[in-house]
């Protein structure tokens, strides 16, 4: 979702290789040696970074909740009020979060509750709200729809677009990384275009 174009910190380092492991693997089935190694660290080397893989898991999930509302909030913004551009917008956003930080999805799915619970409380809080910047717009799109079918389209449209960790990696029959962002745009419009259906 960022366009930064400069090299990644260590930080970011440790928490991409923290995802992609934990999302193989498990939380408690990787250890900070093993993250460690993955980014040419030692495992004790990590703690000057973060507290702990604790620390690191919360500032993964949190993270990324955080990113999508404010990317969710910068594509509103700049479509400066036109409904139509908004979703396609937010739908396009969410793709690229789809496809290319799938190990967050899967972290998300598998490891939410192991977080505190000011954490996970925080995260379920930037959710709901990215949630409604999607329902504003849905909403004013179909007026005829009710809120409940608006909201269960919303909800349906991203368990469609957070399939990704599940369809495996590219090749192997599935289509490539632009032509899956394709096929999911159409999916996802057509969900939404169903409500005037």
């Amino acid at each position: 979702m960022t366009t930064r174009t400069d090299a990644p910190t260590r930080r970011e380092q440790i928490l991409k290789e923290a995802a992609r492991l934990f999302a193989e693997r498990g939380f408690h089935g990787v250890g900070v040696d093993e993250i460690g190694a993955a980014v040419g660290i030692s495992g004790p080397g990590l703690y000057r970074h973060f507290a702990g893989k604790d620390a690191m898991l919360a500032e993964l999930l949190v993270g990324i909740s955080g990113r999508l509302l404010d990317g969710g909030r910068r594509r509103v913004a700049e479509a400066d009020g036109v409904p139509e551009q908004v979703l396609s917008s937010l739908i396009d956003g969410h793709i690229d979060f789809a496809l290319d930080d799938r190990p967050l999805i899967t972290l998300h799915d598998r490891e939410l509750d192991r977080l505190r619970d000011s954490d996970r409380k925080l995260v379920r809080q930037l959710q709901r709200q990215y949630v409604e910047l999607w329902v504003d717009v849905v909403r004013t799109l179909h007026p005829d729809a009710t809120e409940g079918q608006v909201r269960a389209a919303v909800h349906a449209v991203f368990g469609l677009l957070n399939s990704t960790p599940h369809l495996g990696s590219y090749g192997n029959g599935l289509p490539g990384r632009a032509a899956m962002e394709v096929l999911l745009r159409k999916l996802a419009h057509g969900a939404f275009a169903s409500l005037s259906a």
